[in-house]
């Protein structure tokens, strides 16, 4: 008897599958057939035609940001960099990046020195009214750090400058001085006594 029913639930399935393939056509029959063995659920996502993706390269409008002209480049004869801070540890390890990246970019580098600090103190009554002789003094120290670059381009200091001062820790200022190499001028290439034609009366 329980075999009978188990033969009756595989016809009842077969059955099943067998009505749910001949909606699908002769040619999804072959193809359900092989899988038919497994339980493999597939998700049917749209196709997209190959026309619709873009393959053509895009070509911008605007012209490069490289310029060329035929001017010289500036040329600096020193480019002193002054740096100033109440934290001497802060300035030292400034002072050691900025030479490293100096010497990196191949930049001469003439002099390092750290110049006097500054100290100014204040003086206050410890209170507002009374006691005249107890007072509070607060001391401001600031220290400096000077760097010297010599004989450099403008285009590398430019690039140099940019750099350093992006990295610029927080409470350190910088000031820099720059020492321009020019062309003397044609007027005063020669004297202005040799313009002027000599007088050869003797003097009374």
């Amino acid at each position: 008897m329980a075999a009978s029913m188990a033969v009756r639930r595989e016809l009842c399935s077969l059955a099943r599958i067998f009505s749910g393939i001949s909606h699908l056509g002769p040619r999804a029959l072959g193809a359900c057939s092989a899988h038919r063995k497994c339980n493999i659920t597939r998700s049917h996502l749209p196709l997209t035609s190959s026309t619709s993706f873009h393959t053509a390269r895009a070509l911008s409008s605007t012209p490069s940001s490289i310029t060329v002209t035929e001017e010289p480049d500036t040329l600096f004869q020193k480019v002193s960099l002054l740096v100033k801070g109440h934290d001497s540890a802060v300035l030292d390890s400034y002072e050691f990046f900025a030479t490293t990246a100096a010497k990196e970019l191949g930049i001469t580098i003439s002099k390092v020195y750290e110049p006097h600090k500054d100290t100014e103190r204040l003086t206050l009554l410890k209170s507002v009214h009374i006691f005249k002789k107890h007072r509070v003094q607060y001391e401001m120290r600031t220290h400096y750090r000077c760097i010297e670059l010599s004989h450099i381009t403008g285009c590398t200091a430019q690039v140099y400058l940019e750099y350093i001062e992006r990295n610029l820790p927080e409470g350190v200022a910088m000031e820099v001085t720059k020492t321009a190499i020019e062309k003397i001028p044609d007027h005063i290439l020669e004297p202005i006594w040799k313009d002027h034609p000599t007088d050869d009366k003797p003097s009374q």
